[in-house]
């Protein structure tokens, strides 16, 4: 009998044992249980860099000065541009001529008119400063941004109508707008 205790009681271990990995193993099988409710929190920061930006449109494209030689005429329409900046420092506008002379449009005048009989002002606020090819002439300046639309800036031109043949004399005049 004793060899049937020892095969008896190994049968039992072995049972439990079994009956134990089947429970691990079953308690495997049916999955953990969720609890509602849990979360897990993380934040991130949303960075938003705004750099300076600006823009020159709606210059008119051209304009036009009339008289007679010995005249002095100014332009009766004021030459318009609108400026766009964020800039906190604001911004200046200047206008430099391409050439040192207004040529003509008729093929064989070789009469011209110096750049310099041609001069500019911000519209209505300040004297007359002649163009000098090669440097530019600051037409506006402010220290603050603009308008979120644009700043309307105005100049006026004038020349002194030298003794030339009668004819269309023109010049290319380019305009800069700078952050300050």
């Amino acid at each position: 009998m004793s060899k049937n205790l020892g095969s008896s009681s190994a049968l039992r271990r072995g049972l439990v044992l079994t009956a134990s990995v089947a429970t691990v193993i079953g308690g495997m099988a049916s999955g953990a249980n969720a609890v509602p409710g849990q979360t897990a929190t993380q934040s991130t920061t949303a960075n938003v860099v705004v750099g300076s930006s600006i823009t020159l449109t709606n210059l008119a494209p051209s304009f036009s000065l009339t008289g007679n030689p010995g005249e002095t005429v100014t332009t009766t329409v004021p030459v318009t541009m609108t400026v766009s900046t964020n800039n906190n420092e604001g911004y200046a506008v200047t206008v430099a001529p391409r050439t040192a002379t207004l040529n003509p449009a008729t093929p064989g005048n070789t009469g011209t008119i110096p750049i310099g009989n041609l001069r500019v002002r911000q519209a209505g606020t300040t004297p007359f400063s002649p163009l000098t090819f090669g440097t530019p002439v600051q037409v506006h300046t402010q220290a603050t941004p603009s308008a979120e639309l644009g700043d309307t800036i105005t100049n006026d031109y004038q020349i002194t109508i030298p003794f030339v043949i009668p004819d269309t004399y023109s010049a290319v005049l380019d305009y800069v707008a700078t952050t300050l």
